[in-house]
């Protein structure tokens, strides 16, 4: 009795427009008018941040003049947009950098 022979299998198909959908990020920029201690409060009630990764973003905020607060789908940054906008804090959404 033989062994049996393997199976050949075709290469997997693929349309050269597939491509991994690019994130997108979610930055929120420094103002003159809300507080820092403010800042932290929406990061970790909206976010649900811990108090210390809160603060490390609102002092990119404060030092850096902005910072990536959250990263997904289109959808999910146009939503964290209008609660930043929501909670009076300026936030922008873009397409995140190629890694």
């Amino acid at each position: 009795m033989s062994a049996p022979s393997p199976v050949e299998l075709d290469e997997p198909v693929t349309d050269d427009l597939t491509q991994l959908a690019t994130p997108w990020v979610t930055i929120v920029w420094n103002d003159p008018v809300n507080l820092m201690s403010y800042v932290t409060f929406v990061f970790t009630t909206y976010f649900g941040y811990s108090r210390k990764k809160a603060e490390k973003l609102m002092l990119e905020v404060h030092n850096d003049g902005r910072s990536v607060v959250s990263t997904g789908s289109r959808e999910e940054m146009e939503r964290d947009v209008q609660a930043m906008h929501e909670y009076g804090l300026w936030a922008t959404m873009q397409k995140a950098d190629a890694p």
